[in-house]
């Protein structure tokens, strides 16, 4: 081989080598180590308030059976379908209230819950593909119908055929193998809860004076930005990956009847609800008339705390409603430094450092300044993220802007949870049609140690 048939050769090689050493000067950090920053009360609630709320998390660690009457699993209403048997099961990273666990590092090593679920109890389902031991928590929606016509509702993973407490019930699982192999199934990881009082407790207009503030800001990066909002009062709706929900109470209500299966006050119709499989009256989770907790001492008298004399969903929506926001990391020159730089690219355009809520019902929780890193707002995220599916105002391509607190500890980005590396996340609002295109170019013309300067910024949310 001459020199010159060389040359192309070592050229090709060394731009590898700076290459692979530029990609690698960047890395995640990674979920942060040590205990947990999140998963109390919110610091300002009296007494009283901080009782309700460790009542109400029991309730939502609570494990449910298709009758409560399993050991261990005294929760009342599963399926006939169902992707958990508890809110906690898959709200658990870093605490009950967070996102999905799953086995990312020796600190974080809890398997996905839904693997062993399949067959728990006798139950004779079969785990699908996309869901593994080390993979993220995920519900599964198909996009269209067979017929071609919309779908974008939830198909349950599994169903109670085959358990001890469910004899006689026939009803297979979704055919998830033809939905994969035509692309008509999209993923969700669980949403964090922790904070989301203050989000409820934010009026419209604070959200809307928040979005109008950095109008002319956005409009030279070609951002858009809308707010997805209910069809009958014209409210600003808020929760979940689309902002589809108005209210924690709705959010939650929605998803004890679609994730567990739990016919309630919000969502009082057995879903899936054929003949053989429903052995429960309806809604299986309802408002008290006898306070039915055998520890309290007012057992078996009208009288009682309000958790114990409230539904579920109640006390899943006040677990919420005054849980604390996840405490940061400890600060550092390289993430003041990266906090900096996320606001001039124009991250902060979307993910908006700070809002304040209104009036509160709960003790100290009234003209709150908090750190949410998010507008609330809807965002055409691009090709490349987009699920097909429509909630609301939400178009296949918008998603709420994800709130960013917490992410430190978080395992899983993006909707469907398709990666644990910050980068790629970060990467992947990149696409055709995509509003952040400009301020990802924006960060991947910043020199290596900026880059890892916002790394380690958001790794300390």
């Amino acid at each position: 081989m001459t020199r010159r048939q060389l040359s192309p050769l070592v050229v090709c090689l060394a731009t590898v080598l700076v290459t692979n050493l530029t990609l690698a000067a960047q890395t995640d950090p990674g979920p942060r180590t040590g205990p947990a920053a999140a998963g109390s009360f919110f610091p300002t609630l009296s007494s009283n308030e901080q009782s309700l709320f460790t009542q109400a998390l029991q309730r939502f660690q609570e494990i449910d059976s298709v009758s409560g009457t399993i050991a261990g699993e005294s929760g009342t209403g599963l399926g006939p379908t169902f992707n958990g048997n508890s809110c906690a099961q898959c709200h658990a990273q870093p605490a009950a209230g967070g996102s999905s666990p799953g086995l990312i590092s020796p600190q974080n090593s809890v398997p996905n819950p839904q693997v062993g679920l399949a067959t728990l109890d006798s139950a004779t389902n079969v785990v699908p593909s996309f869901i593994t031991a080390n993979g993220p928590v995920r519900e599964a929606r198909f996009v269209k119908n067979s017929n071609g016509t919309p779908d974008g509702g939830v198909h349950d993973l599994y169903t109670i055929q085959g358990r001890s407490d469910a004899s006689g019930c026939v009803l297979g699982q979704p055919d998830f193998t033809t939905a994969l192999s035509t692309d008509n199934v999209i993923f969700r990881i669980p949403t964090p809860l922790f904070g989301l009082g203050l989000v409820e407790a934010t009026s419209d207009v604070a959200l809307q004076a928040n979005l109008a503030a950095t109008a002319s800001a956005r409009a030279a990066l070609r951002i858009g930005g809308t707010f997805n909002s209910s069809g009958n009062d014209g409210t600003i709706t808020r929760f979940g990956w689309k902002a589809q929900n108005k209210s924690l109470l709705i959010f939650v209500g929605e998803a004890y009847n679609v994730e567990q299966g739990v016919s309630n006050e919000a969502f009082p119709n057995e879903r899936s609800g054929v003949p053989g499989c429903v052995f429960n009256n309806t809604p299986e989770d309802f408002t008290p008339e006898l306070n039915g907790n055998p520890n309290s001492a007012n057992f078996g008298t009208p009288i009682g705390t309000a958790s114990e004399m409230s539904s579920d969903v109640v006390n899943f929506a006040l677990f919420s409603r005054l849980s604390a926001p996840p405490a940061p990391g400890t600060s550092t020159s390289s993430t003041q430094n990266g906090s900096a730089l996320f606001n001039s690219i124009g991250c902060s355009l979307c993910h908006s450092p700070t809002l304040t809520t209104g009036q509160s019902q709960f003790t100290g929780m009234s003209n709150v300044a908090y750190n949410p890193y998010s507008d609330f707002a809807l965002h055409n995220m691009g090709a490349g993220l987009s699920d097909g599916i429509r909630q609301g105002a939400a178009g296949p391509n918008q998603f709420r802007t994800a709130p960013l607190w917490g992410l430190g500890q978080r395992l899983f980005f993006l909707h469907d949870g398709r990666t644990s590396d910050l980068i790629q996340a970060i990467q992947s609002h990149n696409s055709t049609g995509s509003e952040a295109d400009q301020v990802i170019k924006k960060y991947n013309g910043l020199k290596s140690s900026q880059q890892q300067d916002i790394l380690n910024f958001l790794r300390s949310l």
